[in-house]
Formats: C-alpha cells, sequence, structure tokens
C-alpha cells in the first residue's frame, strides 16, 4: 500500500433509471494477480488502462522472453486473464495523453498495438472502445476536451 498500489480489490455501486452498476477495482501490480483474477471473475466488462507515455505502454503490452529476462507486460497479461475469466467486453482508457501533447499519431500508434495484441488473445477488437484521456489533469473524463479535437469516441 506505501508504493500507491491497490493490493484488495475494492468496489463501488451506482443505479441508473435501467442499471444497476458495480465497479470493481482489482489490483494492477504483477505482486497481485491472485487478488486480481479474484475480483475480476464476475465481471462483465472489463476497463485495461494503458500510459501514453513513451516507454510506458510499450512496457504494458510487451511480450516477454524468460530467455532474455524480459517480462511480460501486465497489460497483456490482464487482457489474457480476463478473457480466460470469459469477460468479453473491454474498454481500453489510454492515460497520460498529456505526456505527447495529445498526439493523435501516438493514440493511432496505440490503438493499433493494442488491436493486434488483442486480437492475438481472442478479443474482437472492432467492438472496443479506446478512449484517450488525462487523469491526472481530468481531461476528457467525464467532457470531451478541446486538446483531443480529433478525438470522436466516448468520454
Amino acid at each position: 500500500r506505501d508504493r500507491g498500489v491497490t493490493i484488495q480489490s475494492n468496489t463501488k455501486e451506482f443505479f441508473t433509471d435501467k442499471y444497476h452498476y458495480t465497479i470493481v477495482d482489482a489490483p494492477g501490480h504483477k505482486d497481485y494477480i491472485k487478488n486480481m483474477i479474484t475480483g475480476s471473475s464476475g465481471a462483465d466488462v472489463g476497463m485495461l488502462l494503458v500510459p501514453a507515455e513513451k516507454g510506458g505502454f510499450e512496457a504494458a503490452i510487451a511480450k516477454g522472453d524468460p530467455k532474455s529476462g524480459v517480462e511480460e507486460g501486465q497489460t497483456r497479461q490482464h487482457a489474457r486473464l480476463l478473457y480466460l475469466l470469459g469477460v468479453e467486453q473491454l474498454i481500453v482508457g489510454i492515460n497520460k495523453m498529456d505526456s505527447c501533447d495529445w498526439s493523435e499519431d501516438r493514440y493511432n500508434e496505440i490503438k493499433d498495438e493494442f488491436t493486434k495484441m488483442l486480437q492475438a488473445v481472442g478479443y474482437k477488437p472492432k467492438k472496443i472502445p479506446f478512449i484517450p484521456y488525462s487523469g491526472f489533469n481530468g481531461d476528457n473524463l467525464v467532457e470531451k476536451s478541446d486538446k483531443a479535437a480529433w478525438y470522436k469516441g466516448w468520454t
């Protein structure tokens, strides 16, 4: 907990006129994979978050190679685990878009690479929204951001 990582799964519920939602914040750190699996096991939809910053995204989806000592990226592992748990629908959040000055090219690069990875896992990426945002600055979270005028999808 001192390192700023989620250890246990936490839930938050809310209701709309039509639906009852339960959001589960499951651990993402490699030391807590068992807790991530437990927290995600009954999910209808999964949300994977990746950083847009150079190097951060690449590490998150790294294939891994035990022979050369390269670890598999946590997001790649989580995508595979969610698929094995039967979570068929995903939402991908691309965080830290401020780190690349809201570059549409960087967004498309991440979306294309992530799509290839998700297809290899078994997902149908045409059904998966990719949402660029900056959590730190609150951009494109609730309302569309003018910093991403090129983006036409969800917030």
